[in-house]
């Protein structure tokens, strides 16, 4: 059975993307991903992803594109990405080491997990275009 795990790829009114930095399990943490979760049984994916981004950083958001298909990740775990704005207030780490606005050209400074990088390459085309 595939488990699917969403994440939101935060981009502000000035183009930068938010990277957040896990703090657990210990395999992952000081890694850099985009905010999410696993979606829970019989909870739909945009549901999840607000939910998390609620959980994780204590903000709304506004769920937009989705980015490429799914992203496959170890353990038969799926990865499912949409683009996402933060309409008021502005987001705190409550579950990860450390919270990073990255604009252009800074995209790269922080150590990506695996499925994440991949995700930022295809965010990065995507800004470009606009």
């Amino acid at each position: 059975m595939t488990v699917v795990v969403v994440a939101a790829v935060i981009v502000s009114a000035d183009g930068r993307v938010l990277a957040a930095q896990r703090a657990e399990p210990p395999a992952l943490a000081g890694g850099w991903e985009f905010p999410g979760g696993k979606v829970d049984p019989g909870e739909g994916e945009i549901e999840a992803l607000v939910r998390e981004c609620r959980e994780e950083l204590g903000v709304t958001v506004s769920v937009g594109a989705r980015v490429g298909g799914d992203w496959p990740l170890a353990s038969g775990y799926v990865l499912r990405v949409w683009l996402a704005t933060v309409p008021a207030g502005e987001p705190e780490a409550k579950e990860h080491l450390a919270l990073r606005w990255l604009g252009p050209g800074e995209y790269y400074d922080v150590a990506w997990l695996g499925a994440d990088l991949a995700v930022m390459h295809a965010v990065e085309d995507l800004l470009r275009q606009g």
